[in-house]
């Protein structure tokens, strides 16, 4: 059963831009941060490219959801999210989005999200209001998501990191998006934030912005002593256990990443092939990135027959291998919504 860990979706009144074109959303300095995208807003195309590329299921999230401090925002996005899995009956799954660093508020939509709606995870920009993922004040937001048993899906945040030098180029996108996403994932093993919670799980889209292929830097610097850092406090932090542990035991990634959707299947097999051999296959999940990397229905298809004719990984990836260490009951939710009668039509 081949599950997407990665597709996108915009309710058709939180989309913004001009309507039936494709435009870029821009920061507050001009910068642009995120794909105006009116299949967005379109589950039927969901459908026909998941049908062309045999993708069983696609998992939802919303980018005006992924650091969103309004509750009644991130209620409607949620509520959408349900619908769209009613309208499709096993076909889509999807995640809850709320206002992390507001405790009680993101605690007690968690809690909706999994009991009521059934959502298995949840999803985070990986700087939320400009913290990064291991502050002090998201610790209630960790625990309660490790309570409910939701695993944690980490996107690029929205907004580009603010360095003055990613002004130009599109390059708070092209590398800055990446960028941000493995300093969230060092930050939350030295941060003991793993320790602390055995049970959560994480899951990093585009290979944690391709992590492995720093990783030689990065155990190097990890070397406190070696490197005069072992008594700074914010410098000198350590897990418990091996650095190694945590990224090949501890956290879980998706496939996506590539930028397209021209050469979709050459470049996107190109980057799959070197995540491949830098993280273990254990830890790895198939997803497209639909619609913002690839946008019609061939390119995706393509995609996921190159990732298939990589390797025996790849082809076992491409069969839906790992789905369920993220989402344990994914068979029985997917044959059980299949039976249920369609309650909703979008």
């Amino acid at each position: 059963m081949l599950i997407d860990f990665q597709q996108h979706y915009t309710p058709p009144e939180l989309l913004k831009g001009d309507a039936g074109k494709l435009t870029v959303d821009l920061d507050r300095d001009g910068n642009p941060h995120y794909l105006l995208n009116p299949l967005l807003a379109d589950l039927g195309a969901h459908i026909r490219v998941m049908d062309a590329a045999g993708i069983d299921a696609g998992v939802l999230t919303c980018g005006s959801g992924f650091d969103q401090p309004d509750l009644a925002i991130c209620r409607t996005i949620n509520d959408r999210m349900r619908e769209a899995e009613k309208a499709h009956p096993g076909r889509f799954i999807g995640l809850a989005h709320v206002p992390a660093l507001k405790g009680a508020e993101a605690a007690a939509e968690l809690k909706r999200c999994a009991v009521e709606l059934g959502f298995p995870g949840v999803v985070i920009a990986s700087e939320l209001q400009d913290q990064p993922l291991d502050a002090e004040s998201l610790r209630p937001f960790w625990k309660a998501c490790a309570d409910l048993n939701l695993y944690v899906f980490i996107h690029p945040l929205p907004r580009v990191i603010r360095w003055s030098r990613m002004d130009a180029d599109d390059l708070g996108r092209m590398l800055g998006w990446e960028f941000s996403l493995m300093t969230a994932a060092v930050r939350l093993i030295n941060s003991g934030l793993l320790d602390e919670l055995p049970t959560l799980r994480i899951q990093f889209s585009h290979f944690a912005g391709g992590i492995g292929r720093y990783l030689g830097r990065i155990r190097g610097f990890q070397q406190r002593d070696k490197w005069g850092t072992a008594s700074l406090p914010r410098h000198g932090r350590q897990p418990k256990k091996p650095f190694d542990y945590y990224l090949d035991e501890r956290l879980f990634y998706d496939i996506a990443g590539w930028a397209g959707p021209d050469h979709a299947a050459e470049w996107g097999a190109h980057w799959v092939k070197f995540g491949l051999q830098e993280l273990p296959f254990s830890q790895l999940v198939f997803a497209t990135d639909y619609p913002q990397a690839v946008r019609e229905a061939g390119e995706v298809a393509a995609y996921t027959e190159a990732v298939r004719t990589l390797s025996a990984d790849g082809r076992a990836l491409a069969a839906g291998a790992n789905a369920e260490k993220l989402i344990p009951d994914i068979a029985q939710r997917l044959a059980a919504a299949r039976k249920s009668p369609v309650q909703a039509r979008a």
